[in-house]
């Protein structure tokens, strides 16, 4: 399984040759472009797919968010996409404006073991002309609205840093820090900290 970290902000440039195209986005045009309330969050479908790989790739190549170093392929994407489904612990959600894929979030396994079926790794990210436009939110809010009711016990959310516009998400949607681990990942050249979020879906 891939190890993958949360983004739903502006990256933090790694380094000096990086085009980082996240990091420039026009915020007045990425507001003439769409609003929040145009973004319509559903399931995510095959169809999808491709977008989806896209904005993940786009990280993998400009950010430290994600500890991919390699852009994912396709085949991987499918195979990722078949551990989803539309019911059950581990959904796909996507957010749609003017017809094209603008973001996605996902609830995953968080790790193989049987003991750990109740916990999940949820994920979120956003198309870099999205970024700061409250997608992030509208993300999560169907997300969890789509779980309620699964047999959840914890929500873990991985996110590499700095990313504070991550960290607030998080804690604005009741996640809260419970692990630092220093100098976890290597990428760019240097090594970057990583906190782990929790959030309870059901009593203890």
């Amino acid at each position: 399984m891939r190890s993958t970290f949360v983004i739903v902000a502006i990256p933090f440039a790694p380094r000096a040759d990086a085009g980082h195209r996240l990091a420039r986005v026009d915020t007045e045009a990425a507001s003439r472009a769409f609003r929040p309330a145009d973004a319509l969050v559903r399931p995510a479908t095959q169809d999808d797919l491709g977008s989806v790989n896209e904005i993940y790739n786009e990280y993998v190549v400009q950010s430290h968010a994600t500890f991919d170093v390699a852009p994912t392929t396709m085949e991987w994407r499918h195979d990722w996409f078949g551990q989803h489904g539309l019911g059950g612990r581990y959904r796909v959600m996507v957010a749609v404006a003017d017809e094209r894929v603008i973001g996605y979030a996902s609830s995953s396994r968080f790790r193989p073991k049987p003991a750990y079926e109740t916990s999940i790794e949820v994920s979120v990210y956003i198309r870099g002309d999205a970024v700061g436009r409250g997608v992030g939110a509208r993300l999560y809010t169907g997300l969890f609205a789509e779980l309620r009711g699964e047999d959840i016990h914890r929500a873990y959310a991985g996110i590499a840093l700095p990313n504070p516009a991550s960290v607030a998400l998080h804690e604005r949607f009741g996640f809260k820090k419970v692990a630092h681990f220093t100098e976890q990942g290597r990428k760019f050249g240097r090594y970057w900290d990583v906190a782990w979020y929790e959030k309870a879906l059901s009593p203890a």
